[in-house]
């Protein structure tokens, strides 16, 4: 019995813990460049599900985007299913040719992020505003460009170490 209980547990984490990988083989020939993508105006349609699957929040963003060569700043305008609205304005800074960091209000030191391929992969810690105040968590983002102008998001989220749920989101080009 000790045995299977154990099992059950081991197989449990294993399931919750895969992410991608940054060196995962690509599945296109598409080069992922933020400061292309996101330059100018991008519209996005997500949801937020806990760890059992069950949808939470539901929400609408508008982004205006504007790149200078070393900077792309980012308005987000989030608008949730139940009316809330949100503005989050991210500056991301190129570091290296698939490299970048960031910061936005709430975000705790800097995010940085790296490009590969047809992927990127953003990592940052949070004060992100809930119902009830803010919780700190931690993103473990990826997004893929499916096309030129659509991009799939995922966002792993968790805080101490333990998933509380995800993001996907879509992105699309305007």
């Amino acid at each position: 019995m000790k045995k299977t209980f154990a099992l059950l547990a081991l197989s449990t984490l294993v399931a919750c813990s895969g992410t991608p990988n940054l060196e995962d083989e690509a599945l296109s020939d598409r080069q992922f460049n933020l400061e292309e993508f996101f330059d100018g105006k991008t519209i996005a349609h997500g949801q937020f599900q806990d760890v059992f699957g069950n949808i939470q929040r539901r929400f609408d963003v508008q982004i205006t985007g504007t790149w200078d060569g070393r900077y792309l700043k980012l308005v987000e305008d989030f608008t949730y299913d139940d009316g809330e609205t949100e503005q989050r304005i991210w500056t991301l800074e190129k570091t290296g040719e698939d490299t970048w960091k960031g910061t936005a209000p709430g975000v705790l030191g800097a995010a940085t992020g790296r490009e590969n391929g047809d992927t990127f992969n953003w990592t940052y810690r949070i004060d992100l505003p809930v119902r009830k105040g803010t919780m700190r968590v931690k993103f473990d983002d990826w997004m893929w460009l499916l096309t030129n102008d659509r991009v799939l998001n995922r966002a792993y989220v968790s805080r101490f170490g333990v998933r509380l749920g995800e993001a996907i989101i879509v992105f699309e080009k305007k």
